[in-house]
């Protein structure tokens, strides 16, 4: 293969996917600021050290992914992508905004922390799945598993910034002005989104708008059972394993006794694995359902050695490998879903994949939380570990059933 073919970092030589990436990333930080702050002022100051209440937080944020799921999909595959993507990255930074001046202002309660997780969730629901397809918009389908991992090291590289520098910021002058800080970042990705070159995209097939349209996209899936396999393994891991706030909120708290600095410097090591696993996918040629099995195979054994860590360090550690495993699980099923879908399925399958990733969160974290609150966090990393060594199973039944079975070949190598 030449260079261009499988350079690492590859697709920012397209013009418009500089643009875009370098609005993400600043608005990117902002956000792991947000959450970082958010899980912090739940746990430390509205709260008691309540695990519970950072559940109810992450399902009320998460939930509008599966109850707005035939509307987000349809909104996907039907509009204009990139007007649709202003309109939610504004909404999100207003809500931000007014949450840090509550905040701030020190009349924040806990209710109104629910309030501002759901409707965050609302508009995040819609922003998911035509951010994720959008990339084909910016780069095309060749470029399109090196875009996606690009797209998941920038994520991965503000997880490492965005809580350590949200920890200075709390322990500095106060948990609110890192809610003030995440809405002002999301300039960046407005202006970025304003400064695309319109003839540079590669524009995705709109679907036609005709009776059933909305409910089409679970008829596709339900057809096709490698997706229905991906999107098995992804609710197992998404709603027991990807509880992350609960997980590093209460062992650094509760187990290590760490300060905000030392939660945001967890949260920050941990994201050293994902960007090594965002990397290792931008580097590499397509997926294959292959890489599902060992993403999930490790993701269950960095949760077992989580779990057993003796001190601080070792379990930060431990977050390092989590955090490869989890990106290549994710970013596998992510390239590997929009590779192999139509067209004008994809926005719709996109959601039903943000859905069920997320989704699953109003199952899992309550649930997570209380084992937390109840058990202990290092039982709490037990159902992680369980989850990904389940998914791992879902994905070694799957592939020894379709090689059994006459398949389509771009089923599983996304050709």
């Amino acid at each position: 293969m030449s260079a261009t073919a499988t350079g690492v970092f590859r697709s920012l030589r397209n013009g418009n996917y500089r643009t875009w990436a370098a609005g993400a990333l600043v608005s990117n930080i902002g956000t792991w600021m947000q959450r970082t702050a958010q899980d912090w002022l739940v746990l430390t100051q509205l709260t008691r050290h309540d695990a519970s209440a950072v559940g109810v937080v992450m399902a009320l944020q998460f939930g509008p992914q599966l109850l707005l799921l035939p509307w987000t999909g349809f909104a996907a595959d039907h509009y204009n992508q990139r007007k649709l993507l202003m309109a939610t990255q504004a909404t999100m930074g207003v809500l931000a905004l007014v949450l840090g001046v509550l905040t701030v202002t020190g009349i924040v309660q806990l209710w109104q922390v629910y309030v501002f997780a759901l409707l965050f969730g609302c508009a995040s629901a819609f922003d998911a799945p035509v951010r994720q397809t959008f990339v084909t918009e910016l780069v095309g389908d060749t470029d399109l598993p090196n875009a996606v991992a690009l797209n998941s090291t920038s994520f991965n590289a503000a997880r490492m910034i965005g809580p350590a520098v949200a920890g200075v910021v709390i322990a500095s002058v106060g948990t609110g002005w890192a809610f003030v800080l995440n809405g002002a970042s999301f300039v960046a990705v407005l202006a970025s989104l304003v400064l695309l070159r319109t003839s540079g995209l590669h524009a995705n097939a709109r679907a036609h708008r005709t009776k059933g349209s909305l409910t089409e996209g679970f008829r596709y899936v339900w057809s096709r059972p490698d997706l229905k396999a991906m999107l098995a393994m992804l609710f197992l891991i998404g709603t027991f394993g990807l509880n992350f706030p609960i997980f590093i909120s209460t062992m650094a708290v509760n187990v290590f006794h760490a300060d905000a600095r030392g939660y945001g410097l967890l949260s920050s090591i941990m994201a050293i694995g994902t960007v090594a696993g965002a990397l290792l996918a931008a580097g590499g040629d397509r997926p294959r359902f292959t890489s599902l099995a060992v993403g999930a195979a490790v993701f269950g054994f960095g949760c077992t050695l989580a779990a057993i860590a003796p001190n601080y360090w070792l379990f930060a550690g431990a977050l390092v490998v989590i955090g490869v495993a989890a990106l290549t699980f994710t970013n596998a099923t992510n390239s590997l879903m929009q590779l192999t879908t139509e067209p004008a399925m994809r926005g719709r399958v996109m959601a039903l994949r943000v859905a069920i990733a997320l989704g699953g969160t109003p199952i899992g974290a309550p649930i997570v939380g209380w084992t937390a609150d109840h058990l202990g966090p290092r039982w709490a990393l037990g159902i992680g570990a369980a989850s990904g060594i389940a998914a791992a199973t879902v994905a070694l039944y799957t592939m020894t059933r379709l090689s059994r079975e006459p398949i389509p070949n771009r089923w599983i190598e996304g050709g």
